[in-house]
């Protein structure tokens, strides 16, 4: 279960990769855009600002992304592995969404083997998972018998990714610096991961083992990141890929 409350705590900063994206995209008159794993609608919003006579379209698995996107854009209840394109998608936009799907390559491939001509897919995935906060995540989960829903290395780096297209390919990865401000008595981390990389904890945890788990990951959250006037240093690497189909 998402919870959108939790995932737009730290909005500035999960928005900049979308923009950063998006922004290598040369599409002109697109006649539609889809954004799969569109979460709560918001940057969706900004894809029809930008095209406003195309056809723009939400895809998310989450009813709860789902409730609130359908305030602000076109959105409809889908999984990406099920989507398929429609003759006239001429932008297809997937940011951070498909680290959690194993398999994304061959899906990758399949969309672009069946956009149209000329087509743009942007896509971009967090590539932080050999960070301090990653690790310490897979180490405390295994003990909880969580291995298997905390992968170690579920995203390609960008050499990978951009093999797997046979036209023009942008593909490059970018470490922001998040400044987060010490704000109540939980670490920042702690605060970002809850709303992402820690959804699949808390759902395989009962409430008195995930608040013993929170107390140990916010413990070594605090020993790798520590607060320096009153801010957290949190580096973020990401993976971009921008492609256009032959």
């Amino acid at each position: 279960m998402w919870d959108p409350t939790l995932y737009q705590r730290y909005g500035d900063e999960r928005s900049r990769p979308f923009f950063d994206l998006v922004a290598r995209v040369g599409a002109e008159k697109p006649r539609a855009v889809v954004d799969l794993g569109c979460g709560p609608g918001a940057l969706t919003a900004a894809l029809a600002r930008r095209w406003p006579g195309a056809r723009v379209t939400g895809v998310d698995s989450s009813p709860e992304m789902i409730a609130e996107a359908t305030r602000v854009i076109d959105a409809e209840l889908g999984d990406v592995r099920e989507w398929r394109p429609a003759p006239d998608v001429d932008v297809l936009v997937t940011n951070a969404t498909l680290q959690w799907v194993p398999g994304h390559e061959d899906l990758l491939v399949r969309w672009a083997a069946q956009l149209p001509a000329g087509a743009w897919i942007a896509m971009q995935v967090p590539g932080n998972f050999d960070a301090p906060s990653h690790r310490a995540l897979r180490e405390l989960g295994a003990g909880y018998g969580l291995g298997e829903v905390l992968r170690e290395a579920p995203v390609l780096d960008p050499a990978g990714y951009a093999a797997l297209f046979g036209g023009a390919v942008d593909a490059w990865e970018t470490t922001y610096l998040h400044l987060l401000p010490e704000t109540g008595p939980d670490h920042p981390v702690l605060r970002w991961m809850e709303g992402t990389a820690l959804r699949p904890v808390r759902a395989g945890l009962d409430d008195a083992a995930w608040q013993d788990f929170r107390g140990a990951l916010a413990a070594r959250l605090a020993a790798a990141y520590p607060a320096r006037d009153g801010r957290v240093a949190f580096p973020f690497r990401r993976v971009f890929v921008v492609a256009r189909t032959p």
